[in-house]
């Protein structure tokens, strides 16, 4: 099996993606690697359709700010040392591979919430990050609380 040197773990800062952190600092610990994190935040543009005759710009900024906030908090709970921490906005599986090559990442940990029918047929974050990653994924089944 590969040692690890630098994996890159995926949250969407809910309360389930603290599940994800026992899996990624364990991997982390036993291949003594670097350990990322990023989180993406999608554009209101996205959410609205791109047709809002208003300026988001504010509200896109307050949400970023807040989810840099949640990470760093994630960030200090994990207990093991972040590399680095990545807020970016867009669409999530291009940004997940974005970062993961540009920082040469040769594990990306994502949670999957193992959907069926519909959702299934839709794809799924997970899905989408496998699909064209530029490194191997861990997809973690999440757990219902």
């Amino acid at each position: 099996m590969a040692r690890y040197t630098r994996i890159l773990l995926a949250v969407d800062l809910s309360d389930e993606s603290t599940q994800l952190a026992e899996r990624a600092v364990d991997l982390a610990r036993m291949n003594q690697a670097q350990l990322s994190l990023i989180h993406v935040v999608e554009p209101l543009s996205f959410a609205y359709g791109g047709d809002v005759p208003m300026d988001l710009s504010t509200i896109q900024e307050q949400l970023d700010e807040h989810a840099r906030t949640k990470l760093n908090t994630y960030a200090e709970a994990l207990g093991y040392p972040v590399d680095k921490k990545f807020v970016v906005t867009g669409n999530t599986e291009t940004e997940i591979h974005r970062i993961a090559s540009d920082e040469e990442t040769d594990l990306i940990i994502v949670g999957s919430h193992g959907r069926h029918g519909l959702a299934l047929l839709l794809g799924s974050t997970a899905n989408g990050v496998l699909h064209g990653a530029p490194c191997d994924v861990l997809a973690v089944r999440m757990r219902k609380d």
